[in-house]
């Protein structure tokens, strides 16, 4: 897919991370490095990731929802849901009069039945159902003029389709619940029986029940609601293939797509498993990818600690944070406002989908500190310089952050010049 340019409001460009980020584009415009960038305060030094914040989705939408109210000005316009899940971007969006009419968890914040056809809708990055967008026609709204879905989220729903028209049944690797999935699932369901599978565990659950080591019965009480109606695992996995929330840790889909290829091979045998499991691993998301083959990178560079800045409703911000916690302590906060001191930072846990205090969480003492920072796909970098600075005013007797930045600045000036 060609790479093209998108006017983002000048209130999310970064002044400090930006400058590393171009010129890493510079150095390795083909994206094979992902050694992290190290970026050298003295008494501190941040490690920052080659890949991370907003990725081509997340900027189309962007781009679209902003030219949406610039270019309707008079006009009620409203958002499916979040267009994002960035509490930023979202909250900007309502001071501009832009208004919600669902929430996250599908719920209806303000009826259909008040719409016009002279209201403006915005479909938000994650796509929406069928279901709706014929809501939205039968009001006289037209669902793709402001359309925002993500191309990648387009391309496993193409995907979909083809294995469709095909006779195959599809798996959909994601949370049940979430926009993008549901999302997905309805899009699916159009052409295809689909069951939803949050993870490796019930990855393995519906293994066992394809090859007859559990009763079909528990078929019904795993996934009963989430499936469509009268899905039959037996027959209706004759034929599948396995597709994704994009957004989900890309490592954990490949390996859903193993187990149950792995239970083809046991019921069909290993050289009719061709006709019996499509391979769709080239419907994964090249941004989550990248994102997170360079978390990994991140760290194995050994930080002491991580702070990953994105919304606590982000999917893959929390799969960021999956990945780092394996190795240093990590923190997934929103922004820089959750901490005013290193004594108490708040943070989000995914695992007790709670907001938490940890005291004594910097390290003030005991020699330099490597502290990794990143940020989710949906999180502006204005948002990662801004905690990157409130860390720095916790050591007095840090580089100037000009004198740091100044090295990529000049790299960028240089290289403009001999272009």
């Amino acid at each position: 897919m060609a790479r093209k340019t998108f006017d983002i409001p000048e209130m999310y460009l970064s002044p400090v991370i930006r400058n590393v980020k171009e010129a890493n584009k510079i150095t390795d415009p083909r994206k094979k490095d992902l050694t992290p960038t190290e970026l050298d305060f003295g008494p501190v030094t941040f490690l920052i990731p080659r890949h991370f914040g907003f990725c081509y989705g997340v900027e189309n939408a962007i781009d679209i929802a902003y030219r949406a109210v610039e270019e309707n000005p008079g006009k009620r316009i409203f958002l499916l849901s979040e267009m994002i899940h960035n509490p930023t971007v979202n909250e900007d969006l309502l001071k501009r009069g832009v208004k919600f009419l669902y929430e996250t968890d599908g719920s209806e914040r303000i009826s259909f039945d008040s719409l016009t056809s002279d209201d403006i809708v915005i479909v938000p990055a994650f796509g929406t159902t069928l279901e709706i967008e014929e809501k939205l026609k039968a009001t006289g709204i037209d669902p793709y003029r402001y359309n925002t879905t993500c191309p990648f989220v387009e391309k496993v729903w193409n995907r979909g389709n083809q294995l469709g028209k095909k006779g195959y049944s599809l798996v959909v690797h994601g949370k049940s619940e979430h926009e993008e999935t549901r999302a997905t699932f309805s899009h699916s369901a159009d052409h295809s029986p689909v069951v939803v599978l949050l993870n490796t565990d019930e990855a393995h659950i519906l293994a066992d029940i394809m090859t007859s080591k559990r009763p079909i019965e528990d078929f019904e009480s795993n996934f009963g609601h989430k499936s469509t109606e009268g899905f039959n695992p037996l027959k209706d996995l004759e034929q599948f293939g396995v597709i994704n929330q994009t957004t989900m840790l890309a490592t954990e889909t490949q390996e859903v797509m193993d187990i149950l290829k792995q239970a083809a091979e046991e019921r069909f045998g290993v050289d009719e498993v061709p006709q019996h499991f499509a391979d769709t691993s080239d419907t994964l998301c090249y941004a989550t990818n990248e994102n997170q083959s360079a978390t990994y990178a991140l760290a194995e560079a050994k930080p002491d600690l991580a702070v990953i800045v994105g919304g606590y409703n982000s999917s893959n911000t929390m799969h960021l944070v999956e990945i780092l916690e394996e190795y240093c302590p990590s923190f997934h906060v929103r922004d820089s406002g959750e901490f005013d001191s290193p004594k108490i930072i708040q943070h989000f846990d995914q695992w007790n989908k709670e907001i938490i205090q940890s005291k004594s969480w910097l390290p003030l003492e005991g020699g330099r500190l490597r502290i990794a920072l990143t940020s989710g796909a949906s999180c502006p970098d204005v948002l990662v310089d801004e905690v990157l600075l409130k860390i720095l005013s916790f050591f007095p007797d840090s580089k100037d952050v000009q004198s740091v930045i100044d090295p990529f600045k000049n790299f960028l000036t240089e290289s403009e010049a001999t272009d």
